[in-house]
């Protein structure tokens, strides 16, 4: 079963992705390849645009997470569909201002910003700076003076909720690398220091709880949280903030048996918590930042992969050796992430064997997945892995000197190249 609506069995029997035969797309680009539903992308980003101007107080929108997903064409996308971006390095930053992305749409964010990151993006006039605590707010203070410039800031904060997801991706706990938090009174504390800064405007609060949260009780616990802060900013300092970020984390379906969240309603439910606290609080409502970037490609995107061989363990297990691995997927070699997988060539038959689908790196590790159900594989076959939009091609790497895969993007059923694949010469062009 097919559990994302872009994706179709043709009357070929294949795969298709947005109405495109993946075999077709295989055959022309070559394996292992990235395909990215372009029009599942530009909708995606709509409908955060649409739901959060409908449900949230003005001047709120959606920066686009770029560690998700970062290249030129993916920045231009969000630029035309009318999004902000996160970017987390100067990497990050360089490529959405080639894109000819406005900086002052963008926000600088990252826990560990080396000088030359916060320097560039305040001679770039970024419109937003997230600092992660007191010295990275003193060292943003010094470069913004000796560039004669003031840097626009929001004060990351940790507001000590659990939202009981993976530990790898669980950001809003107080122990964590992530900003200051709330419970032990430093946030309060570094925002006073924040306010005495000569180069600094303070323009909010930034805070992010965690990834794949499937339902908005942790959003609106959030809420409730950051509120009570801002409310206690106000009585101690007389600062009132404009800007409330709540980061990102709205979950996707990797599985067949996981549902979409309805995020347009959670965005409802947010707008509605939002308002009841202000109004407790006698609060004027802040804009609302949300940081989707799982949320927009995840599910837009698919790799295809051709198989190597097939090698069967006796009372063991079937392993199915694929021309990819770690290098382009280290999801599930990092912290077990599952996706589904479905053998393009077959996409209607039934899935009847459970496999390991096993990664071409020299590492017993390399593994994309095991126990996944699949149609009965044989070698020369493609197989296609879902929902790899997000944090693949952004986590790729040159293990064992793998060129990393190119990215296609569809749109209106056309294909077009938007990252080359790398070349022997591209991995070696370092060396000296």
């Amino acid at each position: 079963m097919l559990h994302q609506k872009n994706l179709t069995v043709n009357a070929a029997g294949h795969l298709a992705v947005g109405g495109v035969d993946t075999l077709d797309l295989a055959r022309e680009y070559g394996t292992p390849l990235y395909v990215l539903d372009e029009d599942m992308v530009r909708e995606r980003m709509g409908l955060y645009v649409s739901a959060m101007g409908r449900y949230l107080p003005a001047g709120s929108g959606p920066y686009y997470a770029g560690k998700a997903l970062c290249c030129k064409a993916l920045c231009r996308m969000a630029k035309e569909e009318g999004m902000g971006l996160d970017a987390v390095s100067a990497g990050e930053l360089y490529t959405a201002l080639a894109a000819g992305f406005p900086p002052a749409d963008i926000c600088l964010h990252g826990n560990a910003k080396t000088e030359a990151d916060i320097r560039c993006a305040i001679a770039d006039r970024v419109g937003l700076i997230a600092a992660d605590g007191e010295e990275e707010l003193i060292r943003i203070d010094r470069i913004a003076g000796a560039l004669g410039a003031r840097a626009r800031v929001l004060l990351r904060v940790t507001p000590g909720i659990d939202p009981h997801t993976f530990a790898a991706v669980n950001t809003g706990v107080v122990d964590v690398k992530f900003g200051v938090p709330i419970p032990t009174g430093q946030a309060l504390a570094v925002t006073e220091r924040a306010l005495g800064l000569e180069n600094i405007d303070l323009a909010g609060f930034h805070c992010h709880i965690g990834s794949q949260i499937f339902d908005a009780g942790p959003f609106l616990l959030e809420v409730d949280v950051m509120t009570a802060f801002l409310a206690q900013v106000r009585e101690k300092t007389g600062y009132t903030a404009g800007i409330l970020d709540l980061g990102g984390g709205f979950a996707v379906a990797y599985e067949e048996a996981d549902a979409a969240p309805d995020c347009a309603g959670m965005i409802r439910a947010i707008g509605q918590r939002l308002e009841e606290r202000c109004q407790a609080y006698g609060y004027p409502a802040p804009a609302v930042l949300l940081e989707p970037g799982r949320g927009i490609v995840a599910a837009a995107g698919v790799t295809l992969y051709t198989v190597q061989n097939v090698k069967d363990v006796p009372g063991g297990r079937r392993y199915v050796a694929l021309d990819g691995g770690m290098g382009d997927n280290p999801r599930y070699a990092l912290y077990g992430a599952r996706h589904s997988a479905v053998v393009a060539d077959r996409a209607g038959e039934d899935k009847t064997c459970s496999v390991t689908l096993a990664g071409r790196c020299c590492e017993s590790g390399d593994l994309i997945g095991e126990d996944v159900a699949l149609q009965t594989p044989r070698t020369g076959d493609t197989v296609a892995v879902l929902t790899t939009g997000a944090y693949n091609y952004s986590m790729a790497s040159n293990y064992n000197r793998v060129p990393r895969p190119p990215i296609v993007a569809l749109r209106g059923g056309q294909a077009r190249l938007i990252v080359r694949r790398e070349t022997l010469e591209d991995v070696a062009a370092y060396d000296l």
